[in-house]
């Protein structure tokens, strides 16, 4: 039995554009992806965590206080570099529109001196969002 193909571009566009393709609803997807469609509507947050020692780590997520969590150990995933590094304190956060900025605003953030980031804590000094 023959297949029924489009004999050129034309035919093809047309036999695609003839097809009515409606997304499933948001329940039958599988939850990843609704986790993923939900998770893009999330602010980002910029944070900084203070060590023991009084250096400070600056980072990105979704979740600071989960963040936290996970730098101190108590739940898997945190920063190598702060192993070992505790007691760990959320000094500060700063909340953006998407990871692509809070992603920018963390690179400003960590060109900054240690002074600048204590003044950004007290609130004596802001990043520029530009």
């Amino acid at each position: 039995m023959a297949s029924k193909r489009p004999k050129s571009k034309y035919a093809l566009e047309t036999a695609l554009t003839q097809q009515s393709i409606t997304p499933p609803p948001a329940e039958n997807l599988p939850e990843s992806i609704a986790e993923a469609s939900c998770k893009a509507q999330q602010p980002w947050f910029l944070y900084l965590v203070r060590m023991q020692s009084g250096a400070l780590y600056a980072g990105i997520s979704t979740d600071p206080d989960r963040r936290l969590r996970q730098h101190q150990g108590i739940i898997a995933g945190g920063a190598k570099a702060l192993r070992g590094k505790g007691p760990l304190s959320l000094v500060w956060r700063f909340a953006t529109a998407n990871k692509s900025l809070a992603s920018r605003l963390e690179y400003q953030l960590k060109q900054l001196s240690k002074a600048k980031k204590e003044a950004l804590i007290r609130g004596e000094w802001s990043l520029k969002s530009d």
